[in-house]
């Protein structure tokens, strides 16, 4: 019985729908000065609540292999996507991210034996396309610092993510996941206090902003994204992170007085086009219809005897 990959694809969705809010969210509510402070407000509170659902410690290869995820995943690619977020407008810092599911296949073909699928492949181009109109029709200055921050971190959490799906074992999502998260906060504590000093003061709009990019676009948005990992191919979720410019531009829109020029919104519509095109769930229903329409047509004759109709002849 085949697997229902739809939900999981939902699922999946959920991630990179709150890491867009979350750009905006960190650009207009947190410290521009304190990104590595930013980063640790994030992850250790994600993790530690985590933690604390899960019940659980890491038990022999976890603890490095814990150490190499935070890093990856976590520390490091919080602190280049907060600096992304500080330098460009959500719109852009979202759209960055767009290579990531030609960066997943390429990193999952050899890690996880997982051969890039052609539906897969063109539900890339065509979702890079139109990121690629939403991002060169902006009217917005490009800083090609935080253009550079957010590459890196791009490529640094597809391989974290290609890696956390080959070491899964038969440990729990929940789990894994915060110890991803509190090694990654807990590598960052040292490095924060040396380069910036105390954390610094927030007001209640920063604890709103935290709560959210530490408790919805980390902590739920990261069990959900590996839980998906363990159901889909690489490439495919990585589609569905395209997703994330989509909420960049739309927060952008609503709340931050950008605006879309009509380019931007076939853009927007090639980009749903890819991540629908390159979902298992799509690819099996496309080849039903393939099976459907190449099954030979019958007539019935008086006794009743079904006989093949040649093609044309109808």
């Amino acid at each position: 019985m085949e697997e229902n990959t739809g939900r999981w694809s939902l699922l999946a969705a959920l991630a990179p729908i709150s890491w867009g809010a979350a750009y905006y969210v960190t650009r207009h509510t947190l410290p521009a000065d304190a990104p590595l402070w930013g980063s640790v407000l994030r992850a250790l509170p994600a993790g530690l609540v985590l933690l604390a659902l899960a019940r659980q410690a890491p038990r022999g290869r976890w603890w490095w292999r814990s150490l190499v995820l935070g890093l990856l995943n976590m520390s490091a690619f919080f602190v280049l996507v907060y600096i992304a977020a500080q330098l460009l407008p959500s719109s852009v810092a979202s759209t960055v991210m767009a290579v990531s599911p030609f960066v997943l296949m390429l990193v999952a073909w050899p890690v996880l034996g997982q051969r890039p699928r052609v539906a897969g492949l063109v539900g890339a181009v065509v979702g890079l396309g139109g990121v690629v109109a939403m991002l060169v029709t902006g009217a917005v200055a490009v800083n090609p610092l935080g253009v550079l921050a957010g590459g890196t971190a791009m490529v640094m959490s597809s391989v974290g993510f290609v890696l956390a799906t080959r070491w899964k074992d038969d440990v729990d999502v929940l789990a894994s996941t915060s110890w991803q998260l509190v090694a990654g906060g807990l590598l960052l504590v040292p490095v924060a206090a040396l380069a910036e000093g105390a954390p610094p003061a927030l007001d209640a709009r920063g604890w709103l902003g935290i709560a959210y990019v530490s408790l919805v676009a980390t902590a739920l948005a990261y069990v959900a994204w590996f839980t998906a990992l363990r159901h889909l191919p690489a490439g495919a979720v990585g589609l569905v992170g395209l997703l994330n410019p989509l909420t960049g531009v739309a927060v952008g829109l609503l709340l931050g007085g950008e605006h879309l020029t009509p380019l931007q919104v076939a853009g927007i519509v090639a980009v749903l086009a890819g991540v629908v095109v390159g979902q298992p769930a799509a690819a099996r229903v496309l080849a039903r219809r393939r099976r459907a329409g190449a099954a030979p047509a019958v007539a019935v004759t008086p006794d009743r005897t079904e006989v093949p109709v040649a093609p044309g002849s109808r």
